[in-house]
């Protein structure tokens, strides 16, 4: 739903000016503002601080009327009295030994995220397009919001059948590849290699770029970064990863004009390079969690819940 808000923010912003876009901009806040007065609350919170009915409650409308919660509910129940045993968390506990690799993976993730240039490559495309020598960037434009749509519906239909792994592998390589591609176009552009190869390449670029980035990368290190956290430190671990994310786009978004000046086809080849990490990293470091509970993904990351058996 986020990539076609923003993909119809894109096609709006072809044909209106960006002050009436903004105006447009206040309906969906309005509704999402009504929306929240038939939303749940979260059922591990209820538990958390002792609303057993309401808990239960929740639990039950989440997942329809007609489904058995009793082990699920018991399983979170459990887990609750075990977090209650633990002291109040503060932000700097996020940098215990318990839960520093889960820092690592969440932080890490929006750091690379970030740092491999989506922000840069969405909110300049039009320029990107131009630069590359394309007379205008709305053809582009329209045509990157035609690829990332369905890309993302692959991501959802593929997130729980190929795994977050194999999916965030797959679209951090695919990003890699269309930085490298946009990054030769503008050398070819420079070098004046081939009619018209700096335009195709550009395109291409940006295409498998944006379909890349929706398919795993756009969505997934928010999904596991819902998932790694223990319930005490969800507060903590999302502002931390949240500002982590906004301030590596803020620094991205604002050096880009900067460096595409100071060497337009090392901008991208650098973003590719952090693109390519990003692959190595998830290899490393990211843990899956296809098929599991919140629970036993908390468990295998952090010392502190786990049983016994888990160890």
């Amino acid at each position: 739903m986020i990539c076609c808000g923003a993909s119809l923010a894109y096609v709006l912003g072809t044909f209106i000016t960006w002050r009436t876009l903004a105006i447009i901009g206040v309906a969906p806040c309005l509704l999402q503002l009504v929306g929240l007065l038939v939303t749940p609350e979260s059922p591990r919170w209820l538990a958390r601080f002792g609303h057993p009915g309401a808990f239960e409650a929740a639990l039950q409308k989440l997942r329809g009327k007609g489904t058995d919660i009793s082990d699920e509910a018991t399983g979170i129940k459990d887990f609750t009295e075990k977090l209650q045993q633990l002291p109040k968390s503060k932000m700097l506990d996020l940098f215990q030994k318990d839960y520093i690799r889960a820092v690592t993976v969440g932080v890490g993730l929006m750091v690379l995220q970030q740092f491999g240039g989506v922000n840069a490559i969405c909110f300049y495309a039009s320029e990107i397009f131009v630069s590359a020598g394309f007379s205008s960037g709305n053809t582009g434009m329209l045509a990157m919001v035609a690829v990332q749509i369905p890309m993302t519906g692959l991501g959802v239909i593929l997130m729980d059948k190929a795994g977050r792994r194999p999916l965030l592998m797959v679209s951090a390589a695919g990003t890699c590849l269309g930085c490298l591609l946009v990054g030769l176009s503008f050398l070819a552009k420079e070098h004046h290699w081939g009619k018209d190869l700096n335009l195709v390449l550009a395109l291409a670029g940006i295409l498998i770029f944006g379909g890349s980035f929706s398919l795993g990368m756009g969505g997934i290190p928010w999904v596991i970064m819902s998932e790694i956290f223990p319930i005490n430190m969800k507060g903590a671990a999302g502002s931390l990863v949240t500002l982590v994310s906004w301030l590596g786009s803020w620094i991205v978004s604002y050096a880009f004009n900067f460096l595409l000046v100071w060497n337009s086809y090392g901008t991208f080849f650098i973003f590719a390079s952090i693109c390519g990490l990003t692959v190595v990293f998830v290899e490393q470091l990211v843990p899956e969690t296809k098929g599991r509970t919140l629970e036993e993904i908390q468990a295998s990351m952090n010392s502190s819940l786990a049983s016994p058996s888990d160890i």
